[in-house]
């Protein structure tokens, strides 16, 4: 839509040059034809590097938006840019469409359920009960097991396994919070990438991401249990355990171990060949190659040397109070 209609349908007072709006971008990836925001100064360089068309900004950062790029000033960029979100969210199903798109020698349960627009590979099996949502492209020689559900525009790769009750695709739980505390929800027009060789667990959600995709890269192996939210990367051969929860935009680089149910705050990268102990809580960015433990986190040793010290400390207290 014109640049005039969409600032006008989201609240902003907007006069000057009108453009075609094809959707949101992040600042780093957008065109010329997507909108973006600014509303953590963190990013200020991304903002002053951006080529979107036009930018939601906050007052205080109208002059750092680059020349070619509008800026639309509003105090509430990120409640704008969830009411943006919402006038380019797709159908939840397509009235049109291609039908099923089979490979050679697939195996399909009864009571499967397909969208439009899917591309199903080679050798693939898909048990009874699941749900292969539109635009879905799902790799050869993949098995999916009874009532796992894929929604729109997930691509699952070559030689998959997902077992029981699993969703990928899902909405990440993303909302805008006006002044008055209403919550208000930001669309996930994002996709998930599971590439090759993965193993994912039974009842496992992985969410979408927001604007770009959630992705799953190859090898890596995902147990029970385990919730992925919007915008993570699983790198190549990582291993999350039964529980592990990650919150949005976390990084994982390759062959991260993360031992059961522990977890990692959002916006954040778990550096290749790091270790996350059971119920460790990542709380900042850490280096990869070494073992980690507690909460907040710290190095394994250092987390044993701490406990150690404190049991001594419980036993000196005891004996005084004697």
């Amino acid at each position: 839509m014109k640049l005039s209609e969409l600032a006008h349908r989201i609240g902003i007072a907007y006069e000057g040059p009108d453009i075609e709006i094809s959707g949101l971008g992040t600042l780093k990836n957008a065109g010329s034809d997507r909108l973006s925001f600014l509303d953590n100064p963190k990013y200020l360089k991304d903002l002053r590097d951006t080529k979107a068309g036009a930018v939601i900004v906050a007052p205080g950062y109208a002059d750092e938006v680059p020349e070619g790029t509008i800026a639309l000033i509003d105090g509430e960029p990120y409640l704008k840019l969830a009411l943006a979100s919402r006038l380019f969210a797709p159908e939840p199903m397509r009235e049109t469409g291609a039908e099923p798109v089979f490979g050679e020698e697939c195996r399909i349960g009864e009571n499967v359920s397909f969208g439009k627009d899917v591309v199903v590979g080679d050798r693939v099996t898909i048990m009874p009960g699941c749900y292969i949502g539109d635009g879905v492209t799902i790799g050869d020689d993949t098995l999916i097991y009874p009532n796992v559900t894929l929604y729109h525009e997930t691509a699952i790769g070559p030689r998959c396994i997902i077992h029981a009750n699993t969703v990928i695709g899902s909405d990440g739980y993303g909302f805008a919070h006006t002044k008055s505390g209403e919550h208000v929800k930001l669309y996930q027009l994002g996709h998930v990438i599971v590439e090759e060789d993965v193993e994912i667990g039974s009842n496992v959600s992985i969410d979408r991401g927001t604007i770009e995709p959630t992705i799953v890269k190859k090898g890596a192996k995902i147990d029970n249990l385990v919730q992925i939210a919007h915008n993570c990367i699983i790198g190549e051969h990582s291993l999350l355990t039964g529980q592990v929860g990650l919150a949005g935009s976390t990084i994982l680089e390759r062959n991260v171990v993360m031992g059961g149910q522990s977890g990692a705050m959002g916006h954040l990268t778990i550096g290749a060949f790091a270790q996350i102990a059971a119920k460790g809580g990542v709380t900042k960015s850490l280096p990869g190659g070494k073992v980690y433990a507690g909460y907040p986190i710290m190095e394994h040793k250092r987390w044993l040397k701490l406990n150690a010290l404190l049991s001594r400390l419980l036993k000196s207290s005891k004996k005084e109070s004697k």
